[in-house]
């Protein structure tokens, strides 16, 4: 198999979660209209689908590892597949909440695949490269989702939205066929499926899993926390156009790729994740002071920029170094830590509106930031880091 052509695939599987939770954003005033009711009932298939990524990723990645990664992507690609044909067809706002957690059933299983299939084939600097490619889509989907969005609901509705999810996720079915199982038969879980569950157990007594899934979990904490509190920020407070607002949206996401795939110069993934999380800790308390005193655009932008670069260091670091502890079982890792992520995700999203929306999400980041510090600094051992750049391949 191609490494380019797998990279490719790994990217766009990755990018699932993201798209699906971010791309309708744009279109929920529409959606309210259509269906009659208010805004928090549109909202209420934000968080079903989160939910039901979340849940997809625990079952999903035990299974995995018992049958095999393919068998259980094409389970959740069909899933997913039906799924969003039902929200395209969608009438009443009950029926597209019930299809949106379907959606996100469907979107966990490609999530998995994305972390669990390169950990099966590579390790140290090679794993942290692939996992940098994923980090770094990770990073940009969510800010790029809503962008993409924008463009669909004023061209084609809010259905049509869905309809290019539909496609996109053909595409990428069709795609995947010529992959192969990166799981052997002698190396899958033997017994029960229960028994397959039992591999959460065995990641979280693995040397740092615990940790480093922890410190990812809190960087997408504040990164969903800028995602949520952006647009009000940017567009209500600031007073930048819609063509502003995406074009600050764009650069912040290059950002992050760029931040991903530099943290693969720091020696160990170890490092990569304590650099970033320690200067984006930093950033974030530095936006807050400085925006509290003088409420400027170009302080606000240079500090988010300057947060999120140093997030794709985590998400490269934090993520490599979790998926290479609990390679063992690398469908339950990533489960967890895909989890992770969106509970975190998920539950500051709704904060950033409490008080001063400019004051609280900056408060949000510079605490999950600063507590991954803390968590790195107190339990974050070298052992537990994958030589990068200055070890050979493992």
């Amino acid at each position: 198999m191609n490494t380019a052509y797998l990279v490719f695939v790994l990217g766009m599987l990755s990018a699932f979660g993201p798209f699906v939770i971010d791309m309708y954003l744009p279109a929920l005033p529409e959606m309210t209209q259509v269906f009659d009711c208010s805004t928090a009932s549109v909202q209420l298939g934000l968080t079903f689908c989160m939910v039901g990524l979340a849940v997809g990723q625990l079952f999903l990645g035990p299974m995995s590892d018992k049958y095999g990664r393919k068998p259980v992507l094409y389970l959740s690609l069909l899933l997913y597949i039906a799924a969003t044909l039902l929200c395209c067809l969608s009438e009443g706002i009950e029926f597209f909440t019930f299809a949106r957690f379907l959606q996100g059933l469907g979107g966990s299983g490609a999530i998995v695949y994305s972390r669990s299939c390169p950990t099966d084939l590579y390790s140290g600097r090679q794993l942290a490269k692939m996992i940098a490619i994923v980090g770094a889509v990770n990073g940009i989907a969510p800010v790029a989702a809503p962008v993409i969005g924008g463009f669909c609901a004023k061209f084609i509705g809010w259905r049509g939205i869905f309809y290019v999810l539909l496609g996109i996720c053909i595409v990428i079915t069709a795609m995947v066929i010529p992959v192969k199982e990166t799981l052997p038969k002698s190396k899958r879980i033997q017994g029960s499926l229960l028994t397959s569950f039992k591999g959460f157990l065995s990641v979280y007594e693995a040397p740092g899993f615990g940790i480093y899934s922890t410190v990812f979990g809190l960087s997408m904490a504040a990164l969903f926390a800028y995602i949520s509190s952006t647009p009000f920020i940017l567009q209500d407070f600031f007073g930048v156009s819609q063509l502003t607002f995406s074009l600050i949206f764009a650069l912040n996401a290059v950002g992050i790729a760029i931040g991903a795939m530099l943290a693969l110069k720091v020696s160990t993934t170890q490092k990569a994740s304590f650099i970033g999380s320690l200067i984006g800790f930093l950033c974030a308390a530095a936006g807050l002071c400085i925006c509290y005193f003088y409420q400027d655009i170009y302080i606000y932008e240079a500090s988010v920029f300057l947060m999120l670069f140093f997030c794709g260091f985590i998400f490269t670091g934090a993520t490599a170094t979790a998926m290479n502890a609990g390679r063992k079982y690398a469908g339950a890792a990533s489960a967890v830590i895909g989890a992770v992520g969106f509970i975190f995700g998920g539950l500051v999203s709704p904060i950033v509106s409490w008080g001063t929306i400019l004051f609280t999400s900056f408060i949000i980041c510079t605490i999950a930031l600063g507590l991954s510090t803390l968590l790195l600094l107190v339990g974050g051992e070298k052992k537990h880091g994958v030589p990068v750049s200055t070890a050979k391949t493992q």
